[in-house]
């Protein structure tokens, strides 16, 4: 960075001329090494003789030219880093203070509690769809997500003030993923006792917190070990429907994809059946099933299922056709 350059400049020039006058004095003068450091330091700095003056013509000389010369480079250096140094101080407040505005403005956001391997995933996966910000208290760690450009606040999310500072009142979810299963129903229950509408995703390492979890306010909980177990399990039992699933990952196929969209009241679609409203012929997705708004799942819809407002419509399809069932859903 600019301001670590202009340190290193300025370090190196004070340095040279600290070893030019040392050096200069202990021959010239005679003085040891350490008295010859301790009259340059004196004469660049101005400060005035006391009990150490030039004893030798050669040496007043010296003097006048380190005088003349040397205090000048000495106070150059000295503005040099004292730029850095407050460069770099200013630079980081502006910085966090920058950071806040952003987050300040942020609505209908998620706040991602915790940047380890899981979390990071998460938010690689999602950074291109919806808003979030990022608590995270390492310091190492926060060097990674200003790597990756994610907004994020250095502090301890199992703090309420913490949380508020996410925005999580104005949030549309939390996504706790923190090592600590304790750590992961605390933040549950304040960030519910906030926001009672938020939508709350939790990790549980220990299957016995699951229920806990629940119970303090979370609306789906993951195990990390147990999905990774199913998903080995689904590969031995069924290959072919873990290949199709992963077909539908973004991160292996940027074009096949499983994707929900809710009906409005406005849309065309509302009140027709899967037949005579055409999504198929019209868009190109596959209506995979329908979460209706009771929470109800109804699996391969038949032909003759009426659609309503606020259905939301789980489909299988490119980004193209998506964007189009997208379309219908809206208007």
């Amino acid at each position: 960075m600019f301001h670590l350059r202009r340190l290193g400049l300025g370090l190196a020039f004070l340095l040279a001329l600290l070893s030019f006058g040392t050096v200069g004095n202990y021959f010239l003068e005679g003085h040891s090494w350490f008295k010859a450091l301790y009259f340059t330091v004196v004469t660049i700095s101005t400060v005035g003789y006391g009990d150490i003056i030039p004893q030798t013509t050669a040496g007043k000389i010296f003097a006048m030219v380190l005088i003349f010369g040397g205090a000048g480079l000495f106070f150059y250096a000295f503005g040099l880093i004292s730029e850095a140094v407050l460069s770099g101080a200013i630079q980081n407040v502006f910085g966090r203070r920058q950071l806040e505005k952003k987050i300040q403005t942020l609505k209908d956001h998620y706040v991602i509690c915790g940047y380890g391997r899981i979390g990071k995933h998460i938010c690689n996966l999602i950074a291109r769809e919806v808003p979030f910000v990022v608590i995270e208290n390492d310091p190492e760690v926060i060097k990674e997500i200003e790597a990756d450009g994610h907004l994020f606040l250095e502090s301890d999310a199992t703090q309420e003030e913490t949380l508020l500072k996410a925005g999580v009142e104005r949030a549309r979810g939390l996504v706790t993923v923190l090592r600590s299963d304790a750590d992961n129903v605390y933040i549950t229950l304040t960030a519910r006792s906030l926001n009672p509408r938020i939508f709350i995703l939790a990790r549980a390492d220990d299957e016995r917190v699951v229920k806990r979890l629940k119970q303090a306010g979370a609306n789906k909980v993951f195990s990390p070990y147990l999905i990774g177990a199913r998903r080995m399990a689904l590969a031995i039992l069924r290959p072919a429907v873990t290949d199709f699933l992963e077909l539908t990952t973004p991160e292996i196929n940027l074009e096949l994809q499983l994707e929900e969209v809710r009906l409005s009241p406005r849309s065309r679609l509302v009140g027709k059946d899967l037949v005579t409203s055409r999504i198929r012929e019209v868009s190109g997705a596959i209506i995979l099933a329908v979460k209706k708004l009771s929470g109800e799942m109804v699996f391969n819809p038949p032909p003759h299922y009426v659609l309503e407002a606020g259905d939301i419509l789980i489909a299988l399809g490119e980004r193209k056709e998506l964007a189009r069932l997208e379309d219908l859903a809206r208007s």
